[in-house]
């Protein structure tokens, strides 16, 4: 119970010592309030940043001296690199990964868990060809992601040489760079949305190579495999207004 509510407050009549006291004890029971707000151990050493509806988000920290993702929060991947990373103000998290991640001291050792860390490409084409140079040293390469709505076909409109990936005929898209050590690709799923818009059946362009699920439905219309929905080496395709977010590997 409040201070207030219990005590019987003196009257104008009081001494003006006895005035002081009482005003100290009610602003003491008032002013902790904003002391406790004042976060301490764990919760302030750590910022949490949510991407939900699978946006990109922009959470401020010190970076500085690196960052660590210490727990993740969603269903959805975290993979640096794709799904979460750093600028010069904070660290950036999309496609649904919700995580804490904690700023490292100054000479501080990682303290996170195992990284997971893939190696990214963007490359883009406005419907000419273009190269976008990167050292491969034998490393393979797969399609991420397409990022546009042209098609992204290996070997048709997107392609690799011996220290470049090329991209032609308006293919945009991420391109994820294996271990030159012959170790292949990162072992975990990513997420990839596809929208069949206006009813309209649309090809998302993605290397697969183990398979694919629906784990989101987004659309009113139904996603049934086979006919709303299905996937090939190259990609996954949707048709009749299925719109969803899928795992692929």
């Amino acid at each position: 119970m409040k201070l207030w509510e219990v005590a019987e407050l003196p009257s104008w009549s009081a001494p003006r010592w006895t005035w002081t006291w009482w005003t100290l004890v009610l602003c003491s029971s008032v002013l902790p309030a904003t002391a406790m707000a004042d976060q301490t151990g764990y919760e302030a050493q750590v910022v949490r940043c949510q991407s939900r509806d699978m946006e990109w988000v922009h959470c401020d920290m010190p970076v500085a001296n690196g960052v660590d993702l210490v727990r993740q929060l969603s269903d959805s991947s975290c993979i640096r690199g794709t799904e979460w990373g750093t600028d010069r103000s904070g660290v950036w998290v999309t496609l649904g990964c919700r995580a804490e991640f904690r700023s490292r001291p100054a000479g501080g050792a990682s303290t996170g868990a195992a990284r997971q860390v893939r190696r990214v490409l963007r490359c883009e084409s406005s419907g000419r060809p273009q190269s976008c140079p990167v050292a491969l040293q034998g490393a393979p390469v797969r399609l991420l992601r397409q990022l546009s709505a042209m098609p992204c076909r290996e070997n048709h409109s997107w392609g690799v040489r011996r220290n470049e990936v090329w991209v032609t005929r308006g293919c945009q898209g991420d391109f994820e760079v294996g271990a030159a050590d012959g170790s292949g690709f990162l072992d975990a799923p990513r997420t990839l949305v596809c929208e069949s818009k206006s009813r309209q059946r649309r090809f998302c362009g993605a290397t697969i190579g183990k398979g694919a699920r629906l784990s989101k439905q987004l659309s009113g219309s139904p996603c049934e495999e086979g006919r709303g929905w299905g996937w090939d080496a190259r990609g996954v395709w949707v048709d009749n207004g299925c719109r969803a977010e899928f795992q692929v590997n």
